[in-house]
Order: structure tokens, then C-alpha cells, then sequence
């Protein structure tokens, strides 16, 4: 990376101590903490052995023994204090732009450009850093607008995911381009793209199956959907809907869910259509181009339907970056009007100690009234030792560690010391080791670092980023995937003050060394927006058969559930779910709880996990029959509230949490605990505590408009018949049911006002009739709005509807407009997309809208110039179409499979196929549909403006150009 200056941000500092190898052992004359140091009275002997004394040793070596020439015959903990002291020099010589880069990334940078005397320097460091044909995808944190955009496209990146809410940009970026970005005023950090894993429970000793191609899934979920219309088997219900109690609810109370809308975050829904083909799934509202990747979501929302059948249902992915996952959060609530909320996600990145930004738009949904549910996670628990878990206040060694400055991390508690923590052999491949400490986001300016070594002392992984007052407290290292026995890892603080440390290897463990290291755990590894104040994390218990694997070898056996009976007080816990309580010591603001206490007596302690649920259950999804782990727990609760919603309309959030916590069933240690919250909840007893009963829920439909001069279409000055019925799509029968119709549209007169709809049972439709006049004044093609209230005898009372009559008489005469612009690239794997507009003009009101994609000469040739839109493996694409007032439609949203280029297509409201039918075979696509949305959506406001159409792709590797689109309106007839 290119200097900017001779600026340097690095801060050594420290004074080193007095050492002495006695018999092999190293004894220190001082050991202390910085932020407390011991009077001379108190000054103790620490024996340190095996490779903690070499460490100590190393820590006052001569600046030479850094040099790579004299790298040979040292010992290892020799050597890793060499190899610390040269990732230490990269930082002491930093430039101020390099302060605002991920470590991770510099060492990728600085080994390219002279990887000779990395290599020689550091053998075995990897950076971590992912890099395909020297680009790689990162987040920049940064004030986000047109000119940062503009930007980073000129700088030849790739926009994946944009929030201009939580300031980040996930991009995919040359690695040339890094240094240019980072010197941006309005760029705060570049960092290496923060990942994020779902709590589904896998077997570890199991290599993972080849990766599927896209064609390859494509088939399947073909072949799975037709075979699920052809044999219209049983369905599949979870074990949990007995476990819980929750089928005693249905049948004996009648509360299924009506009134109440839940909705997911996972990584994606790839076979909801096959789900709803065989039964298992009705319509899902997903968020538009929100749909993801992957299963795990589907297997969610079929959990979810099996305990509360009747609730609606809504999805949105959570892997585009972190920041899309908190405004998915957001946009469930605030655009799909999502009730409850759950998610089964965790990102690396979340902070332990501060609700960041996807736990603060979960403390946004939560105080608009939502419920959020989060599963607890799977990284384990002291309890069954399955948790790589260490926090505590910082205690400073007396050992410098590398070349300049750095005091190690002392782990153990006794009078001996210990700098280095090991991870078990069993669980060294591919585990993400997080450190965090006790400064607030974004403004740490006590820099701790994080080295991982293996046996010989070679840094295997390290991360190294500046803290300087505006950064956050928070390092990251992977083992290496091709594993390594004998890792371990060192802390060094830097430079500052003391602080309270978070360190943990996720799904890994830490294991003792025989004769040389001990493994030092404690409890607190669940993490992240789980831990929000009024978010519920929810650990998980078997509901059935035990998880049919051994964490690790020589693991206990797993426990099984009741299945077919319910949980009870002898329920077990899984051995993976993690383990609470979760300290905080900031507010989302950055505000302190305790000012001046940031230390283990400070902070506020949270109980989390909050209660416990099922998993182990079976779903229709291949893949997860059985769906192991917190993963399936959460969707368990999140329906069961669903339940208590549904029965108890209106009921106060807090009221709810107060059901599922008293009536939870005590399952672990005496009382609240750490590893399943409160216990274990049953749907009988929370709808028994909070008074559930069935409500009605009558709902006006469509309308049927008959003109009663007998025409075919309502004008100005006509009375028109209007039969508009209502259906009780509740759980009880609608009493007293009647609708008052009104129009705030000027002029237009009604009669009778209102109507008796009497008792509509269960189940069923009534239907009156109303008369409603079109004022001479009207205009043609504007359309009279008719709003209904209907009323009963019942919490969901009243409900209201509006709708839209058409008036005039539709124009024949079709009018084209075409985007005459030049083709645009479709950027790969973005939700951001490219967009072309397309002028309207001369129209005023339209009676109907159609959307083609053009093209002169039809082909699947890959790269064809004379298709509308080419692109190999078109399912990979969702195509959205704006008016002018802002309102859209999706058009095509991940259909065609494998098959390449859409030409001389037209998407029709009126057509008899869906475009969501069609198959890679029928490629190239062409011919009449329907679309995802209906287009008359698009119509309540004149055409006349700027139309939109903007084309995604939101799968990797295939790409495509947008050439040529056009809008075809029809008006109304004159007079």
C-alpha cells in the first residue's frame, strides 16, 4: 500500500522486566497489572515452565534476533517473538491511511508486494483475506452518498450491498484500489467483508459434500417441486408442535395464528416452491430481492407454519453484508408489517459488550411494538466444557511479547502464569477466534492485538488493526482450514490502559496441552444482537431423536427428547447451546452504564439465553430432516408467541415476556441460569397464563362492479351495482358483523352507508350489495376509492380496506415507450443492480400497463447482443419495475433456472402462465406472462414521468448486460 505520509500511528511503548531461566523455569521479580499495581510487600514468585518460559525469555531479546537471517535454530517460542517483533514493525512504520485498513488485509498487501521476504519473515502467516483474480470483498465503513458510490464504481468495484442508515458499503474491490479508498475523508475503515453463520447444528467430523453448481441445484429443486405436485404426500409436522404442547393449544383452545404475522431472517429460501407445492408452506410476503441463498430459512418457515398454521408468514435474507441485515430487521417491520420477528444469524463482528448496529435496529422493532427472537447460538458451555470461552479484566504478564511493546495477557487465575491459550487439536480447522475489550464502537484508543501460533512458535494467524481514539475494540483471527495441532493463542496489549477481555473460538474449544498449557474457560459466550436488551435469546433442547454425533471424540453421549410426550422438568439441554450471562458496559450511543467502571465489577449483566425451545426436529427440506441446533429453537418460540398474539390481541409486549418467562419450566440449575434462560416454555401454560381465546377476523374482498345502465364499464354520472363480500378468516365465529362504506373521493355518493353482514361462521363468506354514483364532474381515468370498515364482536375489530374502481372505458390504442440508452453491465451478486429509465409523456391515466423485455433475434448464445437482456442463468436475476410516484412491481424474480437471455418477452396481467413456471428448457425466454406483481399496482397515480426498471443479480458468476426494455400503456377511451 501506497504511504500518504511519514505520519506514524503506531504508539510502542512499555517498560520490559527482569527475567531469569532457572532449571528450565523462568521466574519473574515483578508480576503485576498495570492498572493496579502490586506494592513492593506483594511482589511474589511465578514459576513459568515449558514454552511459557521461553516466551518470557524471548521478551528481552536483542533487536537482532528479529532479523529472518537468524531465524534458523531458534526455539519456537524464539521464534514467535521474531515473527511477532516483524508484524509489529509493519505497524510501528504504519501510515495514517494504512490505520484505516483491516490488518488482515495489509498482510495480504505487504506479502504481495514482496512475498519473498514475507515468506522468509513469516512461513506459515496467512491473512485470511479471501482474493479472486486480486479482488476481494470488503465493507467500508463510511458517510455514504452519490460521490462515495460514483467513487468506488470508478475505482472498478462492485457494489454488492449499500446502507446509507448504518454507513457501509459491502464491495467487491481490486486490491490496488484498497489504498485509494482508505484515504477517502469520508472512509473510516476498510475492512476484510465481516461473515456471518447460522445456528444450524452440523456434524464437524462429516467432510463437507462437493459444492453443489447452480445447475445442479437448480435441477434438484425442479425435480423436488414437480415430484411435490405429483405425489401430494403427507405432510410434515415438527416434533416441537407436540413437544410443546402447542397441538393440545389448537384443538382445545382454537388459537392458530390468525391476525398475527411472522416473519424470518436466515440465508435464503431456495425451496419454498417446493415446500409449497407438497403443503408444507402457504405464501410467504419476502422482501423484494431479499430472498438469499440456501435453505435454512425455508426450514425456519416451515417450523414456524407447523406450530401456528394460520399466521401469516414473511422472509428476508440476512447474508448481503451485516448492514443489510439490519435494515432487513428494519424493513420487516417497518415495510412488511411483520408482528414477531426471528432470526437464527450471528455476525462475527457484533461487539459483546455495546448493542451494534444490527442489535440497535432490533432495539428499533422492538420499542415500535415488535417481538424478536434470536436463537442463543452453538458455540457451547462450561457446563459441558463445549464452550472456547475466556473473559475477564485484562492482567498483564510482565512478559513482553515481539520486538517493540506488547504486553501479553496473563490467563491464569493462580500465582503461575500463563500467556498463551490452547486450542483443542479436535476443533482447530476453520474456527473464527474474536477479540473484543471494553472500549466503546468506534472510539477505542487502547490497541490490543491477537496472534495465533502453532507448536514451532510460527504466527500462523494474526490481526493487528490500530485503535487510536476512532476505531472499534475488536480483533479476528481464523485457524488455519487445513487444521494444526498445537495452536494457541497470545494477546498483547499494545498500548493503553487496562481493559475487560472477551476472547472466543467459535464452534471450537480450548483444550490442555499435556505438561505445558491448561485450557482456561468461562461462561458468557452468546453474543451479539441475541443479547439486546428486549430481544429473546433462545437456547435449544432436544424435542426428539439425540443430535447423532459426537462433538468431539470422547464426548458424552447426547441427550433425546420426549417425543411424543411433552417437555417436562427432566428436559436436557443440548450440549452446544451456549451459555450466558452477557456483561454490557455501553449503551448503543457509546454512553457508559458505569462511567469509570469498564472492568468486571462494571457494565450491566444481562441473563441471556431468556428461555429454551425444541430442536432436532424433522422439515421437508433436504437437509435438514432433522434440523439440529438454536437454529430450529428460535423459530419454535417465535411461533408460540405467535399463538399468544393471535389469542390475546393487543396484548402488551411486556406481558408476553412476562408469559413465556413465568411459565417456563425449570430444566437446569436451580432457578434462572445461564444455559437455558428460564427453562423451557410450553405453549399450554403461556396461553393458560395470558387468557388466549379464538377471535374472528372478518375481512371486506374485491369487489364485483356491475354499471347499472348495463354497460361494460362505470363513467361519469353512472350508479353502478357493488357487491362486496366479507370472509371471517378467524379462529371463532364473527358475530355482528357489519361494513360502513365510505369514498373520499370528491362527489361520489353511496347507499345504504352501512349493511348488516349478521354471523359469518368460521370459514366462511357473506356478501351485500351497495350503489354507488360517479359524479357528471368526475374525471375519466381516475379511480374511485372505496374504503370499508368492517366491524364484529371481537378484538380485531373493526378491519379496514381500501380499493380502487376503475372508471372509463379502457383506450385500444397502446402506446410505447423504450429505454433507448446504450446496454448497461448487470453487476454480479449485487442488490444494488444498474438501473435505465424510461420517459412517459402524453398518456395522463392508464387503463393497463405492459412490460417487455426486447430484442431483435432470439438466442441462448452467452454474451448475444441482439436478446434484451442477456444473461446466462436467468434465475440468478430479479427484475423490478418503478413508475414515477415511487410504487413497484417485481417482474421476474429468480425463475428460468439455467437457461440463458430473456427476448421479445412481455409481462401481462392478463396472461394465463406465470413467468415463475418456467424452466430452463424453454429458454430463450420469450412469449406472454404474467408477472411476480401484478403491473395495475403501478397504476393508481397518472404514468406520465420517469418510469424505472432496474435488473439484480444476486448469485455469483454468471453476468449479463441490459440492452433493451420498453412500457406499453394503454389510456381511456375520450368521453
Amino acid at each position: 500500500m501506497e504511504k500518504d505520509s511519514d505520519h506514524t500511528v503506531g504508539r510502542p511503548g512499555g517498560s520490559r522486566l527482569r527475567l531469569s531461566c532457572v532449571g528450565g523455569t523462568a521466574v519473574t521479580r515483578r508480576r503485576e497489572s498495570v492498572r493496579t499495581p502490586a506494592p513492593s510487600s506483594r511482589r511474589r514468585r511465578a514459576v513459568l515452565t515449558g514454552a511459557a518460559c521461553l516466551l518470557a525469555v524471548v521478551g528481552l531479546a536483542s533487536p537482532a534476533v528479529a532479523a529472518p537471517q537468524q531465524a534458523k535454530g531458534l526455539s519456537p517460542m524464539e521464534n514467535a517473538a521474531r515473527q511477532i517483533g516483524a508484524l509489529q514493525d509493519l505497524k510501528k512504520n504504519g501510515s495514517a491511511t494504512e490505520a484505516k485498513v483491516d490488518s488482515r488485509l495489509l498482510f495480504e498487501l505487504k506479502a504481495r508486494a514482496n512475498r519473498s521476504a514475507m515468506s522468509a519473515a513469516l512461513p506459515r502467516l496467512q491473512s485470511g483475506v479471501e482474493v479472486s483474480g486480486n479482488r476481494t470483498t470488503v465493507d467500508i465503513r463510511a458517510t455514504v452518498s452519490d460521490g462515495l458510490l460514483k467513487a468506488l464504481t470508478d475505482a472498478g468495484a462492485t457494489l454488492k450491498a449499500v446502507s446509507t442508515r448504518y454507513g457501509s458499503v459491502r464491495a467487491e474491490l481490486p486490491l490496488s484500489a484498497i489504498g485509494k479508498v482508505a484515504r477517502r475523508s469520508d472512509v473510516r475503515k476498510v475492512e476484510v467483508a465481516g461473515e456471518a453463520m447460522t445456528a444450524r447444528e452440523l456434524d464437524p467430523n462429516t467432510a463437507p459434500a462437493k459444492p453443489e453448481s447452480k445447475e445442479e441445484k437448480d435441477a434438484r429443486i425442479e425435480r423436488n417441486t414437480r415430484a411435490a405436485l405429483a405425489e401430494q404426500a403427507a405432510t410434515i409436522t415438527s416434533a416441537g408442535d407436540r413437544a410443546h404442547n402447542a397441538d393440545t393449544v389448537r384443538e382445545e383452545i382454537g388459537v392458530t395464528g390468525v391476525g398475527v404475522k411472522i416473519c424470518a431472517l436466515s440465508d435464503g429460501i431456495d425451496s419454498l416452491a417446493t415446500s409449497q407445492a407438497a403443503g408444507e408452506l402457504p405464501e410467504v410476503d419476502v422482501l423484494p430481492t431479499q430472498a438469499g441463498g440456501g435453505d435454512e430459512g425455508t426450514a425456519m418457515l416451515e417450523i414456524i407454519h407447523d406450530v401456528a398454521p394460520n399466521a401469516e408468514l414473511g422472509f428476508a435474507t440476512a447474508f448481503n453484508s451485516d448492514a443489510s441485515f439490519a435494515d432487513n430487521i428494519r424493513a420487516l417491520r417497518f415495510e412488511l408489517d411483520c408482528d414477531i420477528i426471528v432470526d437464527d444469524i450471528l455476525y462475527f463482528k457484533e461487539s459483546p459488550f455495546q448493542d451494534w448496529i444490527i442489535a440497535q435496529a432490533v432495539n428499533d422493532v422492538v420499542e415500535d411494538g415488535a417481538l424478536y427472537f434470536s436463537s442463543a447460538g452453538n458455540e457451547g458451555n462450561t457446563v459441558d466444557g463445549t464452550a472456547a470461552h475466556w473473559e475477564g479484566d485484562f492482567v498483564n504478564s510482565g512478559q513482553v511479547i515481539g520486538k517493540f511493546a506488547g504486553y501479553a495477557h496473563d490467563f491464569d487465575p493462580s500465582e503461575n502464569t500463563q500467556v498463551l491459550q490452547p486450542i483443542s487439536d479436535a476443533s482447530s480447522a476453520g474456527v473464527p477466534v474474536l477479540l473484543n475489550w471494553s472500549d466503546p464502537l468506534g472510539a477505542s484508543d487502547n490497541d490490543y492485538d491477537l496472534y495465533m501460533l502453532d507448536s514451532q512458535g510460527n504466527v500462523v494467524a494474526g490481526s493487528q488493526d490500530y485503535q487510536t481514539g476512532t476505531q472499534d475494540p475488536y480483533e479476528r483471527v481464523d485457524t488455519p482450514f487445513f487444521g494444526g495441532n498445537g495452536l494457541r493463542l497470545a494477546i498483547v496489549k499494545f498500548n493503553g490502559e487496562d481493559r475487560y477481555l472477551s476472547l472466543s473460538a467459535l464452534r471450537g474449544r480450548f483444550g490442555d496441552t499435556s505438561g505445558e498449557l491448561k485450557a482456561f474457560n468461562t461462561p458468557g459466550v452468546t453474543f451479539g444482537h441475541s443479547a439486546a436488551r428486549g430481544a429473546f435469546s433462545v437456547a435449544a433442547a432436544p424435542a426428539d431423536e439425540p443430535l447423532p454425533f459426537d462433538l468431539e471424540p470422547g464426548d458424552p453421549a447426547n441427550p433425546r427428547g420426549p417425543f411424543p410426550e411433552a417437555f417436562g422438568e427432566d428436559t436436557a439441554l443440548e450440549r452446544f447451546s451456549s451459555d450466558g450471562p452477557r456483561r454490557i458496559f455501553y449503551e448503543e450511543d457509546g454512553t457508559p452504564i458505569t462511567p469509570g467502571d469498564v472492568s468486571s465489577t462494571g457494565g450491566e449483566v444481562r441473563q441471556k439465553p431468556d428461555i429454551t425451545a425444541a430442536d432436532g426436529v424433522l422439515t421437508s427440506v433436504p437437509g435438514f430432516d432433522p434440523f439440529f441446533g438454536t437454529s430450529a429453537a428460535a423459530p419454535h418460540a417465535a411461533a408460540i408467541a405467535g399463538l399468544v398474539l393471535s389469542g390475546n390481541p393487543g396484548i402488551d409486549p411486556a406481558e408476553v415476556r412476562e408469559a413465556l418467562t413465568r411459565t417456563a419450566i425449570d430444566i437446569a440449575e436451580p432457578g434462572v441460569d445461564g444455559r437455558s434462560g428460564h427453562g423451557v416454555i410450553l405453549a399450554d401454560r403461556v396461553l393458560a397464563y395470558t387468557g388466549a381465546s379464538p377471535q374472528p377476523l372478518a375481512r371486506a374482498q374485491a369487489p364485483t362492479v356491475t354499471p347499472d345502465d348495463g354497460g361494460e364499464y362505470l363513467h361519469p354520472g353512472d350508479t353502478a351495482t357493488v357487491e362486496l363480500p366479507v370472509t371471517n378468516t378467524g379462529d371463532a365465529t364473527s358475530v355482528s358483523t357489519s361494513m360502513v362504506l365510505t369514498s373520499p373521493t370528491d362527489g361520489v355518493t353511496i347507499t345504504p352507508r352501512s349493511r348488516s353482514y349478521g354471523t359469518i361462521e368460521k370459514g366462511a363468506t357473506a356478501t351485500r350489495t351497495f350503489q354507488v354514483t360517479v359524479p357528471e364532474s368526475h374525471q375519466v381515468g381516475e379511480p374511485v376509492q372505496l374504503d370499508t370498515r368492517v366491524t364484529f364482536a371481537g378484538a380485531y375489530s373493526p378491519t379496514r380496506t381500501s380499493f380502487a374502481l376503475e372508471v372509463g372505458e379502457p383506450s385500444d390504442v397502446t402506446v410505447d415507450f423504450a429505454y433507448t440508452g446504450a446496454p448497461v453491465a448487470i453487476p454480479d451478486a449485487s442488490t444494488v443492480g444498474t438501473s435505465v429509465e424510461i420517459p412517459v409523456s402524453g398518456v395522463g391515466r392508464a387503463s393497463k400497463l405492459t412490460f417487455s423485455v426486447d430484442g431483435a433475434t432470439c438466442s441462448t448464445d452467452s454474451g448475444a447482443t441482439t436478446v434484451g437482456i442477456d444473461h446466462t442463468y436467468v434465475s440468478d436475476m430479479v427484475g423490478v419495475l418503478t413508475s414515477p410516484s415511487g410504487a413497484s412491481a417485481q417482474v421476474f424474480a429468480g425463475n428460468g433456472g439455467s437457461g440463458n437471455n430473456l427476448c421479445q418477452v412481455v409481462f401481462d396481467d392478463s396472461a394465463e402462465q406465470p413467468f415463475a413456471s418456467v424452466s430452463a428448457a424453454q429458454a430463450p425466454f420469450t412469449g406472454t406472462w404474467r408477472s411476480v406483481d401484478p403491473l395495475a399496482g403501478l397504476r393508481t397515480e397518472p404514468a406520465d414521468g420517469t418510469w424505472t426498471f432496474t435488473a439484480y443479480d444476486l448469485a455469483l458468476f454468471d453476468t449479463g448486460t441490459l440492452r433493451s426494455v420498453s412500457l406499453h400503456v394503454n389510456g381511456y377511451a375520450a368521453g
